[in-house]
């Protein structure tokens, strides 16, 4: 396949350079665009046949369910059977953004979007390109993440073509997205709430919203998943990841002993460091620093950006501090342990 890519500025574009997109989107094509999350590779939502081309060029599994990005909040009535007050909320407050929320689908939204369940997710993303490609398409766009499946997800246009050259129609290239870790999923037939993925809207801020909202805490067990990021390994680098996590004293003190460790039986080490401590393991490793403890924003923007330009150098293993699991904090650890496949070291236990 051939891949057309255009590049506009994210905030100084006129609607006719992306309107071959649009165009694509509503024919039937894939089309790789940025949101102010990650960069996410659509389909019509609406057309089977389309959807599909999405799972072939991910390779992704599909009993993975996809996310419908829509353009306006009333779109959202062509798409569920129903909507409770608590989404009407939520969109009020929270879209457009990284916002997720699951709902009773219409059957005018095919299985394979929804891996054969009767919900599905929708957001409306907060990115002009984004916005103004689904609306001139005029159809909801099914869209995950534009990366290989299980890789780290791209925040940068650099990272989709890299990834998605040869597969899809079009791939627009408008920069880096901002947050740089997915979307917030939260189940809305549920009760109470319930977070399927942690993201861009913290739990805090729902709650201050909604009161009681529960957090999903099962693991890679048999089921049927609702939202992307629930049952597989996801976001990982070439290199194997561990993840410490604890103290954060003891973080640094395990992190530069497994540095050690691991140099001695001749593997090539990277250290994923916060500002704050970049200092403390010295110039004996490849360290990296990811972002600022005190500003959490900075790690998320980083953090798949970081996962990937790792392999770039060739690195055995990536030894990543862990943050405390609040605020966004929560979504960057969700992240990194799922990049960790189950790699998590707690700092300080003596074993």
């Amino acid at each position: 396949m051939e891949t057309q890519i255009i590049r506009v500025h994210p905030d100084n574009f006129e609607v006719q350079e992306i309107r071959k997109g649009s165009m694509i989107l509503s024919s039937g094509g894939l089309v790789a665009f940025p949101t102010e999350t990650v960069y996410g590779l659509g389909a019509n939502a609406f057309e089977p046949k389309a959807v599909m081309q999405i799972f072939k060029a991910k390779g992704r599994p599909a009993d993975n369910p996809l996310i419908v990005h829509i353009a306006r909040c009333e779109d959202i009535n062509e798409l569920v059977r129903s909507l409770p007050k608590e989404a009407e909320i939520l969109m009020e407050q929270f879209w457009p953004g990284p916002l997720t929320l699951i709902l009773p689908k219409k059957e005018t939204i095919p299985d394979v979007v929804s891996a054969g369940l009767d919900t599905v997710g929708i957001r409306m993303p907060d990115h002009s390109v984004a916005l103004t490609l689904i609306a001139e398409a005029g159809v909801p766009v099914a869209a995950p993440s534009a990366n290989i499946s299980g890789r780290p997800s791209p925040t940068n246009g650099e990272h989709v073509i890299r990834d998605m050259m040869g597969r899809v129609d079009v791939i627009i290239d408008s920069g880096s997205t901002g947050i740089g870790v997915e979307s917030t999923v939260l189940d809305l037939t549920s009760s109470p709430p319930l977070i399927l993925r942690p993201g861009g809207i913290t739990l805090e801020s729902l709650r201050d919203v909604l009161g009681d909202i529960k957090v999903y805490d099962g693991g890679d067990g048999d089921f049927a998943p609702k939202s992307p990021g629930m049952k597989y390994k996801h976001y990982a680098p070439e290199a194997k990841v561990i993840v410490v996590e604890g103290n954060e004293e003891n973080i640094l003190i395990e992190i530069k002993a497994m540095a050690s460790r691991f140099a001695a039986q001749g593997k090539k080490v990277g250290i994923m460091a916060t500002s704050e401590n970049r200092s403390f393991y010295g110039d004996n490793y490849l360290v990296k620093v990811v972002g600022d403890r005190k500003n959490l924003s900075t790690i998320a923007a980083n953090l798949f950006s970081l996962l990937r330009s790792f392999d770039d150098m060739g690195v055995d293993i990536i030894l990543a501090e862990g943050v405390a699991p609040k605020d966004l904090g929560f979504a960057i650890m969700n992240r990194l342990k799922r990049a960790a496949g189950g790699n998590v070291i707690k700092a300080g236990l003596g074993c």
